[in-house]
């Protein structure tokens, strides 16, 4: 049934792409309306989360505060469920796709990406105490993934059992509950969670030395929004060349790894 929903939401993407050039967001379209409006699914700590009061932080919405400063426009942040979010920049209801995005093949047929900006791995988080010590003894196991995820299409993909979440609080609660095995999610999002988690004093959660794959992190626009990809990578890139980036993942508490290092 996963695979199914896979592959009807790759085709509901062909079929928005096709669409949505005449409203893509371009370079002149977001200046003159004063604003970059960006979609994320704020679930995703250290890159987004949602605060007690409603606000937005992490290094991702901070990344994104220094572009809309450079572009001389304010930063508008739609939180919406992460498989919506590409369909959404195609369709041109936001401008720019700012979710712990992996850059992949299959996504770049739909959406345009600016260059790297770091590296992340998909972490493996099983229970304490649990018999599954390494990716070897996953074999026969059912594991939580926020759905649309790379982390759900690589488990699906390798013929892994997924059951699959709207948010990685969902996919966590999963994994607490015994309901699976164990659960997948980018590394440095793992390691927030799994440290917010084991300070509760509850159950404690894992992270296994072994990762999944490394996949870079990028922001994804629309076909038609290529001075404005453009525009955001330039200053992105320097955000990287400058040590800007590193100095955020610091801020965040989080170590950080060049996409050089690819």
């Amino acid at each position: 049934m996963k695979k199914i929903a896979v592959v009807l939401m790759a085709l509901s993407l062909v079929f928005v792409s096709a669409l949505s050039l005449a409203d893509a967001a371009t370079l002149d379209s977001v200046k003159a309306a004063g604003t970059l409006v960006i979609a994320t699914s704020p679930d995703f700590p250290p890159f987004e989360s949602m605060q007690g009061d409603g606000s937005i932080v992490g290094i991702e919405i901070d990344v994104m505060n220094a572009v809309a400063d450079a572009l001389g426009v304010s930063l508008t942040i739609e939180p919406v469920n992460f498989d919506s979010i590409l369909l959404g920049v195609m369709s041109g209801s936001y401008d720019v796709g700012v979710s712990g995005f992996s850059v992949t093949e299959e996504r770049k047929k739909n959406v345009l990406f600016t260059d790297a900006y770091c590296l992340a791995a998909q972490a493996i988080v099983v229970p304490e105490g649990s018999a599954i010590a390494a990716k070897a003894d996953l074999e026969g196991k059912t594991v939580s993934v926020q759905s649309g995820t790379t982390a759900e299409l690589f488990c699906l993909e390798n013929g892994y059992t997924v059951d699959a979440y709207n948010t990685n609080s969902d996919a966590e609660m999963a994994v607490l509950s015994g309901s699976v095995d164990a659960w997948v999610i980018d590394d440095l999002t793992a390691a927030q969670m799994v440290k917010a988690n084991n300070a509760g004093g509850g159950k404690q959660l894992v992270i296994l030395p072994d990762a999944m794959t490394t996949e870079p992190y990028a922001f994804a626009f629309a076909f038609g929004s290529e001075d404005l990809c453009s525009a955001v990578n330039d200053v992105v890139n320097g955000m990287v060349a400058d040590g800007t980036i590193a100095a955020l993942f610091e801020k965040w508490d989080a170590p950080y790894t060049t996409p050089a290092a690819e």
